[in-house]
């Protein structure tokens, strides 16, 4: 972004919302938002603690074991959509309703079924993730040219080497997007599983902080959790940037 010539960083956002949130807090505008401060100082003061460092190992945990499934599963059925028609047609009408569906009301029944323990959450995961990773992968395969595909199975490609070398490696960028949007909903995931099964994970300190009114410690969390979104993003958002030459060898 810049303004009259000057180039503004992206961060410059964030101290923003930093300094309108520190005023606020400062101002008792509502009891409910304590000053940043008082939620940093809060925050290293959880950081210090068993019990935060094992909850933070459930909820990666999960969120890494559910990731992987989506991906795992989500990208070889999303280039079979893009290059089976008949696969496209039966599976496409699915993938199209659980991605616009509220999937929050989805968690009470997987837990009705696999309980309260971390299996839920990491099925709770998979359900939020899946679904983009599957379309972009479509959409990438669909742009392959049937030239390329063509001269692959003119030399005798095997159809793992025109798996591996032709569909993932010429749909790698919109594979890479779909994973990032996905993970990015997967933190989604992995915080509504955790505060509805509340036995696990920061969903259980979640519970505690909630029933004592401890709003910094909540809080504190809350900017664990965005941290480590952020983060993520920006991660995945480079790796994607350094791919962005694939596309053009899909022509």
């Amino acid at each position: 972004m810049t303004i009259r010539g000057i180039r503004i960083p992206m961060m410059a956002s964030l101290l923003i919302w930093a300094l309108l949130w520190e005023v606020v807090g400062r101002a008792e505008v509502t009891i409910l938002i304590p000053p940043l401060s008082a939620t940093l100082v809060r925050l290293v003061e959880i950081a210090g603690t068993e019990t935060f460092w094992d909850a933070l190992a459930i909820t990666a945990r999960t969120f890494a074991l559910g990731s992987a499934v989506a991906i795992l599963v989500g990208v070889p059925v999303g280039i079979l959509m893009g290059r089976l028609p008949l696969v496209d047609r039966m599976l496409l009408p699915w993938v199209n309703t659980f991605i616009s569906a509220p999937l929050s009301a989805l968690v009470p029944v997987i837990m009705a079924i696999f309980g309260f323990g971390e299996t839920t959450i990491v099925l709770t995961v998979v359900l939020f993730a899946i679904w983009i990773v599957i379309l972009d992968a479509r959409a990438g395969t669909e742009a392959i040219s049937p030239s390329l595909v063509e001269m692959a199975r003119v030399y005798g490609a095997t159809r793992w080497q025109a798996f591996s070398k032709i569909y993932v490696q010429s749909a790698l960028p919109e594979i890479l997007t779909g994973i990032r949007l996905g993970l990015l909903r997967a933190v989604k995931g992995v915080i509504i599983g955790q505060l509805l099964v509340s036995v696990v994970g920061f969903g259980h300190l979640f519970e505690i902080y909630s029933s004592n009114f401890l709003m910094e410690h909540m809080w504190a969390l809350l900017v664990v959790l965005f941290g480590l979104a952020f983060a993520l993003d920006a991660v995945l958002g480079a790796v994607e940037r350094r791919v962005d030459h694939f596309a053009s060898s899909r022509q």
